[in-house]
């Protein structure tokens, strides 16, 4: 059994300590939070939970095997650094941290004292994530020609980081784990209305390859979407987070050029051919993601979404910040 105390108890808070206390193998024993409001309905939801307001208890009991830290990416660093320090392993909520510097420490840290990272990138749990990894990896679409993901909606302002790094991060992990391609360079515009911070942001990934990556993140839309796009030589497919029941869709349409002797010559046949939707299992993907931690505690399995994989989201979010300072241009990784 593995005894998990909870930093932080907030907006994503209840949700970590939901799914921990429902993983086999894992006790939520300690959670964290500074505010008494956030205590109090900690303590009315789980009783047999202990709560504080100091950090410490958490950090330094030797009865914690694992800390999860859900707060703000201003404070990761810090308190990651000490749970690794005191042989706790660790459970971070997406960014990493707020530094590629400060991810590079505490992946150094961690390998040096065999302790697990594991950088809360849902989305890759998603049952729909893993179809899309299915359907690449069989080679469905063929090359790639692009990567598209619009991930919009009214709010939630943040009041110490832009929309990118607000929520680019869920669209930056899932392409890290679908594609097997490393971007090599990125480019970011965006305007800030509202409160000081970009709150409106299209981001350009560049690859080695033919492949180019877009992203429109942004807090000022009437309506909510989640929809990402991949485009292929073969087909291309449509990812729909907010669809019910179809959530993914592969369309057999594309181009087919016949003729390339000349831009005057050349010729293009236009391929529209059926819709298929592959079939996603369902399940809430936090759960599996918080069983999976357990696991690859017992085990000494690497995650998938480990120090590395944040590491490389944290380094993508920078490069944004510094395109978004230079006016757009690209920036190289």
């Amino acid at each position: 059994m593995i005894n998990i105390g909870i930093i932080g108890y907030g907006y994503w808070g209840p949700n970590i300590v939901r799914n921990f206390c429902s993983s086999d193998g894992a006790k939520v024993v300690s959670v964290c939070d500074q505010r008494d409001e956030s205590l109090g309905r900690c303590s009315k939801a789980y009783p047999q939970i202990s709560q504080t307001k100091d950090c410490r208890d958490v950090l330094a009991s030797p009865d914690i095997d694992a800390v999860a830290v859900i707060t703000p990416v201003s404070t990761h660093f810090d308190l990651a650094k000490r749970a690794l320090e005191n042989g706790k392993h660790i459970f971070v909520e997406k960014p990493f941290t707020a530094t590629a510097a400060e991810a590079e420490q505490l992946i150094e840290l961690a390998e040096k004292k065999n302790l697990t990272i594991m950088v809360d990138h849902t989305f890759i749990f998603t049952g729909a994530v893993r179809r899309i990894k299915q359907v690449l990896e069989e080679k469905m679409l063929g090359d790639l020609y692009y990567y598209d993901s619009v991930r919009v909606n009214l709010g939630l302002f943040q009041p110490d980081v832009n929309v990118i790094w607000d929520l680019a991060p869920h669209d930056f992990a899932v392409m890290d784990f679908l594609l097997p391609d490393r971007p090599r360079g990125v480019a970011a515009c965006g305007k800030a209305h509202v409160n000081g911070h970009a709150d409106t942001a299209y981001v350009t990934v560049h690859f080695d390859n033919n492949l180019i990556g877009h992203f429109n993140v942004n807090w000022l839309s009437p309506v909510k979407v989640r929809t990402t796009l991949i485009g292929g030589e073969k087909k291309m497919l449509v990812w729909n987070d907010l669809e019910a029941d179809e959530k993914i869709k592969v369309y057999d349409k594309g181009v087919d050029v016949t003729s390339r002797e000349s831009s005057y010559n050349l010729r293009v046949n236009y391929r529209s051919g059926d819709m298929y939707a592959p079939r996603v299992e369902q399940g809430e993907a936090l759960k599996t993601e918080t069983e999976y931690f357990v696991r690859c505690v017992n085990t000494g399995e690497r995650p998938v979404n480990d120090g590395k994989a944040g590491l490389r989201v944290v380094k993508l979010l920078e490069a944004c910040n510094r395109s978004l300072e230079q006016n757009g241009q690209v920036v190289s990784l």
